[in-house]
């Protein structure tokens, strides 16, 4: 017997993608980050593909102001590697003041997949410490996200 179902798996460049404009004022970081993960990788829609980029484009604004829960302002280690010995170390509060766009895109990447596709998708993250972006002319439409 045939199944009478198949399963849709969209291809790539069929899925209409969208711009939205987000407002990361007095948001708490980490669930602002995977509301927006899941946009970029699309599973909001119905026609979601693991392996099919059917996600939108993602302007963020203000991300100077977003907002960590308890002590994480100064609790809160970034390192990295720079190639000497040894390892630089952050807190997110002097992250904020140096490069405050950084803190959403880390945790937006750590969310995403680590493969080429979660590369891919990174890039159509905007993300902007004042309120003003340069994408008018794609339009973005406001999205306000469920989160806190």
């Amino acid at each position: 017997m045939q199944p009478s179902q198949k399963t849709y798996m969209a291809k790539p460049g069929e899925v209409k993608q969208k711009w939205y404009l987000v407002d990361a004022q007095g948001k708490v970081v980490g669930r602002l980050a995977s509301e927006i993960a899941k946009i970029l990788m699309g599973k909001h829609r119905p026609q979601y593909t693991p392996h099919v980029d059917t996600g939108d484009w993602i302007v963020v604004i203000n991300a100077e102001k977003v907002v960590f829960t308890g002590k994480k302002w100064d609790q809160k280690v970034y390192t990295w590697y720079t190639g000497y010995p040894g390892l630089k170390t952050e807190t997110a509060r002097a992250r904020l003041q140096r490069r405050p766009e950084l803190i959403l895109q880390l945790a937006v990447r750590r969310m995403l997949p680590k493969n080429r596709l979660g590369r891919k998708l990174l890039k159509k993250l905007k993300i902007y410490a004042g309120p003003n972006h340069p994408h008018q002319a794609q339009q973005p439409e406001p999205l306000e996200l469920a989160c806190k």
